[in-house]
């Protein structure tokens, strides 16, 4: 009996096979440029960045307004420098950006198909135990109709 659950569950890890590290998957497929886009996105994409982005501004903005007018560099209102290098960062980081994550969805993608594929491995795993029970269930109740028949059998040659 045991040797059916067996060669079953064996037939299925063969039918199915291993299921694969996705992420390994997914590093193995990326070239340079997509580590790039993913570097880009993970760090820009954060609110240190922002920050960062954010105290610049802040910084050029009272510095052109706030100092001696020898030292402004853009002075108000013009402040066309930082308004080029602004839209320079923004031109050029977007796509960055938007790449990056079209990996990252490819990477989920892939995560998603491999946890539907341990779904099936799993289902396929409970159905085999589950003929197996009923296996089991079928057995103990032809071992219990034999031995209430042999308890009558020898019930009876008892009484005689």
């Amino acid at each position: 009996m045991d040797q059916d659950l067996t060669n079953t569950y064996k037939n299925l890890v063969l039918k199915i096979g291993p299921l694969a590290n996705t992420n390994a998957i997914h590093r193995s497929r990326l070239s340079n440029t997509d580590k790039l886009a993913l570097v880009v996105t993970e760090k820009i994409g954060t609110m240190g960045f922002f920050a960062i982005i954010f105290f610049w501004t802040m910084l050029w903005f009272g510095w052109n307004v706030v100092m001696p007018q020898n030292l402004r560099f853009d002075p108000y209102p013009a402040f066309v420098l930082w308004l080029f290098i602004s839209n320079l960062i923004q031109i050029h980081l977007m796509p960055l950006i938007m790449i990056g994550q079209n990996i990252q969805g490819r990477h989920a993608e892939l995560r998603a198909e491999h946890e539907y594929k341990a779904s099936i491995k799993s289902e396929k795993g409970i159905e085999i135990l589950l003929e197996h029970m009923e296996k089991q269930q079928t057995l103990i109740l032809i071992l219990l109709n034999k031995i209430e028949t042999l308890e009558k059998k020898s019930t009876n040659s008892f009484r005689q």
